[in-house]
């Protein structure tokens, strides 16, 4: 059985719809809004095809309809680029995104999977990359197979012995110097990172059309193109 394991599409359609992998069962652990300009499909897309997923930190703030405000980085492009989702969106789709859990427990293919956006200790907001003693520190108490993370926008696959930890990275606005769209597949209990390119140019011009401009368009670019390593999400 093949699983396809998502993270972090940020409204990214071009790059979403780069992955054309074929899968049995889809995982999705959070954030299929903000920092792009395009949500619509990026929601339709996750309604149609996503077996089990969780709610990101965006996709919660979009649903609650919770101002962005911040003058640089991130939260000056999340500022820029929330408008335009509650302009785009109707309400089913703010619905589908309020109905995410904020943690799953799920069995495909008789292995049991913890889905979370940031960690089991704050699911919505706590950074951990690939610290082997942070993750055995935190899944203490689950018993699980797989726990498939998100929110740092960098891929990474841990086997601790009684459980993997991945995190495919981001779809839509990778952070690890690769701009190319990030996920992961798990086949027959194997897992691999895998990355496909994409339009960046397409998704620059709907910003763009959309409205964004200046140092908001300048720096979502300047992200997409060189798979930017910033801090925060």
């Amino acid at each position: 059985m093949k699983i396809l394991l998502l993270a972090d599409v940020h409204s990214n359609w071009p790059a979403l719809s780069a992955i054309k992998e074929t899968f049995d069962a889809c995982l999705f652990v959070g954030d299929f809004v903000d920092y792009a300009t395009d949500p619509v499909p990026c929601i339709e897309w996750g309604r149609a095809h996503v077996t089990a997923g969780v709610r990101g930190n965006h996709d919660h703030a979009v649903a609650q309809r919770i101002t962005a405000n911040g003058v640089k980085g991130l939260r000056q492009l999340a500022a820029a680029t929330r408008p335009i989702h509650w302009q785009v969106m109707r309400a089913s789709h703010m619905r589908y995104l309020s109905r995410l859990p904020v943690t799953q427990r799920v069995t495909v293919d008789e292995k049991s999977f913890h889905l979370v956006h940031g960690t089991p200790r704050d699911p919505l907001d706590e950074y951990l990359s690939d610290d082997a003693d942070g993750w055995r520190e935190r899944l203490e108490a689950i018993d699980v197979d797989f726990v498939c993370v998100g929110h740092t926008h960098v891929p990474f696959h841990l086997d601790l012995g009684r459980v993997q930890v991945i995190n495919p990275g981001s779809v839509g606005q990778p952070r690890d110097g690769d701009p190319r769209a990030a996920y992961a597949v798990i086949e027959d209990g194997k897992v691999e990172l895998r990355r496909v390119k994409y339009d960046i140019d397409a998704t620059v011009d709907q910003m763009r059309t959309q409205g964004i401009n200046g140092i908001a368009l300048e720096m979502a670019e300047s992200i997409l193109r060189t798979g930017g390593l910033m801090k925060g999400s």
